[in-house]
């Protein structure tokens, strides 16, 4: 209730518009900044090329800066490359440990109305032996050629 009626109070004095007035100048005065600096490093590039010409000559400057250019994408997909291959492993290791949160949760919000049927505690028993004789099965297993988890985590 008591954020409700900042909101309210907050559009009652204006405030909430000003805060808008102010975030949108930002957002113009940065989008501004930002298209100068590239500008600015447009001539930056543009002067090193004609320096760079004036000692060089001009075919071997226009070759230098090309081949240049290219390492420097080639580098910045390589690092794009990397770096979105980790974040995918961390994303996925994020939504196992998320879906297991939920797995739990759903388990123990039914584990009540499960023990109060007829057969409650088989229903319940039953998949938690299951799981236990698989854990110590996989656990005494030895990794081989043939099993499909060799090597992972281990």
């Amino acid at each position: 209730m008591g954020l409700l009626a900042s909101l309210i109070s907050g559009f009652a004095t204006g405030e909430t518009l000003a805060a808008m007035r102010r975030a949108r100048m930002a957002a113009i005065v940065y989008a501004l900044a930002g298209l100068a600096a590239f500008c600015g490093l447009g001539f930056l590039v543009g002067a090193a090329y004609i320096w760079t010409a004036a000692n060089y000559g001009s075919l071997a400057t226009a070759l230098g800066f090309g081949f240049g250019f290219l390492v420097l994408a080639g580098l910045i997909l390589l690092i794009h490359r990397l770096m979105s291959g980790a974040r995918a492993r961390r994303e996925a290791r994020r939504r196992s440990a998320d879906m297991k949160t939920i797995g739990i949760t759903a388990a123990l919000a039914l584990l009540p109305a499960l023990l109060k049927g007829k057969s409650g505690l088989g229903v319940v028993l039953g998949p938690a032996v299951a799981l236990a004789a698989y854990a110590i099965y996989r656990e005494n297993v030895k990794p081989g050629a043939d099993d499909p988890d060799a090597g992972e985590g281990k």
